[in-house]
Formats: C-alpha cells, sequence, structure tokens
C-alpha cells in the first residue's frame, strides 16, 4: 500500500518565495520495482517545463507566466523578471524551457510561450533565448528568434517543446491551434508543424523546404496534431509524442520533409465519434511507431541514459500521461517501440513533464494547481 502523501504546506502561490518542500514522503512506485518517488519542490502553479542549469539548480516554468530557480534543497525563489508579455489562458502560457548545451560558457536559455498579436486579436508560439545572470533573478537579452505564423484567436494547441539536437539546431513542435487543423497539410504556415532553426533564428540551409516556393523554410515535418513532449533518442534522432483527437495519440520519429498525417489519418476518431479523414492509413503518408487509443494525453518525453535503474530501463523512453495519470515506460530497440509498461498509476497525478538530471534520475513535473517537481529515487 502507499505511504500517506503529507499534506500541502499552506504557502500562497504569489509569494515572492516559496517554502522548501521537506522530503517526507516517499512512495513506492510498485511492488519488485527499481525506483520509489520522492518530492523535492511543491505549491507550483500548473508547472510545464523544466530544465537543469548549474550549482544542482533548476528552472521550471508556471504556465501563468514565471519562470522560479529551484534550488537542490527545494527552495524556490521569487518569479524572475524579464520575461516578454505572454498570453496566458485556457493552455496558453509559459511553456518550455531548454538550457543551452554551453550553458556553463554562455548562461542561454531557450523558452516558448503564447505570444499576443502586437495588434487586434490573436496568439502563436514563440520561442525566445535570453542569458541568465549567476545571481538568477531577471533575464536579460531577451530575444524571440522565432514566432509561429499566422496568428490566430484560439487557447488551445501550442505545441510548444524544445529539443536541442547534436549539430546545435534547435527543434521546436508547434500545435494546430486546434479549429486550424487543415493547415497541418500545408506548407504555408506554421500550424500543427515541427520547425528547425539555428539559435540566432536563422534557417539551416538543409531544412528540406527551403528554397521551395510557397513553403516556409523553417518546417522540418508536417501534418501534427499537438506535440507536447520530444526528445532526442539513443539514435541521437528527434522522437516526439503527440496528441490525438479521440483516441490515435501517437510517438513518432519525425524526419526530414516528411508528412505525419493529421488530419488526413488518424487511429482516432472525432470527438463524439466519427472517423478522421480517410481513416488510419495512407500512401505518402507516415504511421506511428506507437499509438494510445484511448487517449491518454501524452506530455513530456526523456530517454533515460543512465544506469542508475538497473540495465532494463537503461534506453527506454519515459512519457507523462496527463490524463490516465502515470508514467508510461517505452522499451525501444532499433527505431521501434517494444512494450509499454505502466508506473506510478497510484500517484495519480498529471505527469506533464520528464527530464534526465545531471545525476542521472527522472525528475517529473505534475501539472496541477499546486504542482510537484518529484524524483525517482533507486532502491
Amino acid at each position: 500500500m502507499s505511504a500517506p502523501r503529507q499534506s500541502f504546506i499552506p504557502v500562497h502561490r504569489h509569494f515572492a518565495a516559496l517554502a522548501a518542500a521537506p522530503l517526507l514522503c516517499i512512495i513506492p512506485l510498485a511492488a519488485g520495482a527499481q525506483a520509489q518517488v520522492e518530492s523535492v519542490a511543491r505549491n507550483l502553479e500548473h508547472p510545464w517545463g523544466l530544465t537543469f542549469i548549474d550549482k544542482g539548480r533548476m528552472l521550471v516554468t508556471e504556465r501563468p507566466g514565471r519562470m522560479r530557480v529551484v534550488q537542490p534543497d527545494g527552495t524556490t525563489s521569487a518569479p524572475l523578471e524579464g520575461l516578454p508579455q505572454i498570453d496566458a489562458g485556457g493552455q496558453g502560457g509559459l511553456l518550455d524551457v531548454l538550457a543551452d548545451s554551453g550553458f556553463a560558457r554562455n548562461r542561454t536559455i531557450y523558452f516558448c510561450y503564447s505570444e499576443p498579436a502586437e495588434s487586434g486579436s490573436g496568439n502563436s508560439t514563440a520561442l525566445a533565448s535570453a542569458r541568465l545572470p549567476e545571481d538568477a533573478r531577471r533575464l536579460e537579452q531577451v530575444k524571440v528568434i522565432f514566432s509561429q505564423k499566422p496568428k490566430y484567436g484560439s487557447n488551445a494547441h501550442f505545441g510548444c517543446r524544445i529539443v536541442e539536437s547534436g549539430d546545435g539546431t534547435l527543434y521546436l513542435t508547434l500545435g494546430d491551434r486546434f479549429r486550424r487543423m487543415e493547415d497541418a497539410q500545408k506548407l504555408d504556415n506554421h500550424h500543427g508543424k515541427i520547425v528547425r532553426i539555428n539559435k540566432d533564428g536563422s534557417v539551416p540551409k538543409d531544412n528540406p523546404f527551403t528554397g521551395r516556393s510557397g513553403a516556409l523554410p523553417e518546417i522540418w515535418s508536417y501534418g501534427h496534431r499537438n506535440a507536447q513532449g520530444a526528445a532526442l533518442g539513443p539514435d541521437g534522432k528527434l522522437w516526439m509524442n503527440e496528441h490525438g483527437p479521440q483516441g490515435g495519440d501517437e510517438v513518432n520519429r519525425p524526419e526530414a520533409g516528411k508528412n505525419y498525417g493529421w488530419p488526413v489519418i488518424s487511429h482516432g476518431e472525432h470527438y463524439g465519434g466519427g472517423k478522421v479523414g480517410v481513416g488510419s492509413a495512407r500512401a505518402g503518408m507516415e504511421q506511428p511507431l506507437y499509438h494510445w487509443t484511448p487517449s491518454m494525453a501524452p506530455s513530456g518525453m526523456a530517454f533515460l541514459k543512465s544506469d542508475k535503474y538497473g540495465k532494463e530501463w537503461q534506453g527506454s523512453a519515459f512519457v507523462g500521461a496527463l490524463k490516465f495519470r502515470y508514467l508510461a515506460r517505452l522499451e525501444v530497440k532499433d527505431g521501434k517501440v517494444l512494450k509499454e509498461e505502466k508506473l506510478l498509476e497510484d500517484l495519480s497525478k498529471r505527469i506533464r513533464d520528464v527530464k534526465e538530471g545531471p545525476d542521472g534520475l527522472l525528475y517529473l513535473l505534475t501539472d496541477e494547481s499546486r504542482g510537484e517537481i518529484l524524483r525517482l529515487k533507486p532502491r
């Protein structure tokens, strides 16, 4: 039986600094499993993205529009100053954050968010770079390096996971904005796409649609619905997961210039029933490596490099489930998903992000009004 959880500390969500979360509560993962769960930090309002910086510290975003530094002991800072204007509401807000691979040298981070239109209505996903000084109180040199086009009046399907590739370029997942789903099959917009850019916002010369008339050069792959999880796999390639409609959540390994089908094909169906497009397959459109029906609502994704949990978990993909509230372990080999193991079902938390820390351990974000950073601790 799971150990009882300690009640939340009554700290107001807008206090300048949040109390450290004492590690009083350890919950067994499962009988005979390889890890336990402990709370690192609490009282975060809908945390969305997590990245590790220096001295054992982490940056965490809160969807309403705040970014905080979390110390190794769980002490959480006041919100950082210097963020741009964010159109928070519905699924929109401050979303993913990533420290540059050269952070120790250049103090650079990247973050994505729902950017309001300069005039009129509408919003879209934007990616910005910034410098985080040593005192970690305010972002400096904030620069928008990519802005999804066109702007659209919606509070849904922003996508917004950032991955740095081995060659130093950045991938960004972009949602179809829900009611603009047909745009996912068109190359003159960024809806329902994965884009690839250089760190200064320029377009890599080897992008698949560079120089093609009628196509936006940032596009890497298309035909996606709403990808909220992405990571580099053991093969060094980009892997991602995306929300299907009613069923048909997918794991894909997006390749340059390929079409992943939405909304022409899907293994799910429309909300309330009804076939999507032509069904589940069509020539020239890629099939997912793995899919969930009914939908588990996948979000953050990480591949475990370390052997801290034993060889069985090493190289596996871990995906957070928002709807069914568990952590999926996907066993992968030779670019294929062999099987799924469901972890943390008894915890019953919406797992928004998954990261491997510098210590080789897995860290999770729970998307709740009083969300937590959790750490999987080897027995």
